[in-house]
Order: structure tokens, then sequence, then C-alpha cells
């Protein structure tokens, strides 16, 4: 069941950092002010993924953050919660503590299984869609697949709201892989940090799920691409591309530097993030601060 033009959600969808404070603590007057942030930027959701460290969260901790989106947010915005699990029977309880907090979509990545089959994958999607009627943005990430086919699959055999985020590199001809295969039944986004948002939407993309920093490069260049004003968009996006490619550094130095974006901004009182992970060196974080008064970020 692909959602009618009024209700599909399309546009800028970046997911939040969790912000925690000295002690590693959650933060939610920080976590509240973010939402805030990227509201005013005016961006079409928001979510709690993989960068806001959900899988480093106890579920007291993960109640907590989910409840302040969903406050703050108050229905501005739509809120995609992450909900999988490496088994089924505990992402149906994340599913179903996301609905019951008020989340208004699930995104689920397939457990880390080596060799799963395609029916084992195919049955813990649908177990999940059947027990919450919310929609699903099946994730594909390079540690957990999701092969384009396969995400079509998965939505031609039981009719639900499917979009997929396509993650696994090389992202655009991903996006267009699944454009193809979706014969109608998925709506496709793009991932992986919005790296490609120009090069994915030519391909078919309806949006994008970027950090949750400097939402102005995203929203500028979804309204400009929307408008039909291509090439415009593509030079908005382009002038902020040496500050998005700081964020996009892995092992968690792109998380610690976001978090300093957002540090330098006002929004968080710290930068921490919770271990492990690596952190930038005193370099990266000189090349933030030229790359952010470039712009004229504050």
């Amino acid at each position: 069941m692909l959602p009618c033009m009024a209700e599909q959600m399309q546009g800028v969808y970046p997911i939040l950092s969790c912000p925690f404070d000295g002690a590693s603590r959650v933060d939610p007057e920080s976590l509240a002010r973010e939402v805030e942030y990227l509201i005013e930027a005016g961006v079409d959701g928001v979510g709690l993924g993989l960068a806001t460290e959900i899988p480093k969260l106890s579920e007291a901790e993960r109640d907590l953050v989910l409840t302040t989106v969903v406050e703050q947010a108050r229905g501005r915005v739509k809120v995609v919660m992450k909900s999988d699990a490496p088994g089924t029977d505990l992402a149906l309880h994340y599913a179903r503590r996301a609905a019951e907090l008020g989340a208004d979509a699930l995104m689920v990545m397939p457990p880390p299984v080596a060799g799963m089959p395609g029916s084992a994958m195919r049955a813990y999607f649908h177990a999940i869609a059947r027990e919450v009627g919310l929609p699903i943005f099946i994730q594909d990430v390079p540690t957990a697949p999701v092969a384009p086919a396969q995400a079509a699959q998965i939505a031609r055999e039981l009719d639900h709201p499917w979009y997929l985020k396509a993650e696994s590199p090389p992202t655009p001809p991903r996006v267009a892989e699944a454009v193809a295969a979706a014969d109608g039944k998925l709506v496709v986004f793009g991932g992986a940090h919005g790296a490609y948002f120009p090069e994915e939407l030519r391909r078919g993309s309806v949006g994008t799920m970027p950090g949750a920093v400097v939402p102005e490069a995203y929203v500028g260049t979804w309204r400009l691409w929307r408008a039909g004003r291509h090439a415009e968009a593509e030079a908005h996006f382009a002038r902020y591309g040496t500050l998005l490619r700081l964020f996009q550094q892995q092992t968690g130095i792109g998380t610690y530097l976001v978090k300093e974006a957002l540090r330098r901004q006002g929004i968080f009182a710290t930068n921490v993030v919770r271990a492990p992970s690596a952190k930038p060196d005193e370099l990266a974080y000189q090349e933030l601060a030229a790359q952010m008064e470039l712009l004229g970020i504050r």
C-alpha cells in the first residue's frame, strides 16, 4: 500500500544526535533544543537511529529520548524511531513501544545474521508490519544490507506503507535500482549522511535522512529541486561540501564533530559521545571551526 501523495513522507528527515551531559547521561533539554532548531530550519521530519546512538541506550533512555522528541515536535513534523533488534520478538517489543510513545513511523534494519535466508528476512519485516500499523522504513546498510529486489519483494508480499532508506554504497545506483524494482510499492529515501543528495534525487529518491547539523544545506537543496531549479539546487549543496565531508567520517569521529558543531551553536551543552568511539584530533576541530566561520554558521 503506497501512501497517497498527500500522506507520503518526503523531504529532509535528519537523524538526531543524542546529547549527553558531562557524566554521559541523556540531556533532554539539549535534545529539545535540537528538535526545535531543526523544525525552525524547515525540515519535514526527524529520526532516531544509529546516529542517535540508540544501540547504546538503555530501554528507559530510549523511552526518554523518544518521548522528549515527540513532545517537542508536537505534531509539526513526523518522528521516525529505530525499532529493529537481533531477534523478532525484541523488535516487536521496540516497535510496539515506539507506537505507544507517539512515533509516526518505524525504521528497521534486518537482523545482522550472516547467511539468513531471504524468507526469514521477509518474515521478520512482515511480523513487525502486521503487529504495528505504522509505516516502516526498511534500512539498508552495509553491515545489514537489504538488496533493492529484496525490499521490493517485502513490499509486494504484504500491503503496508513501505519505505526504503538506501545506504549501502554506492547510494545513487542503489536508489535507482530500488526505484526500478519497487513497482510502486516502496517510497525510496537516500541515506548515508545525505552525501549524494542531488544524485539520489535525480535517480528517483524523494528525500534524505542526513545528520542533524547544517539542515539549511539539505532543506535548501530539497526546495530548489522540487521547484525544478536543479542546477541551483546542486550549486547550493556544493557550497557546503567541505563541511559536510567532515561530518561523514567513520568510527565516531563524525559523531563528535556533529555534536561539536551543535555545541558551538548553543544547542548542545557538550560534545560527549558514548564509548566505544574514536575521537577527532585537534586539527579536525580547527577544520570544523574554519568551515563554520567561512559559511557564517554560528
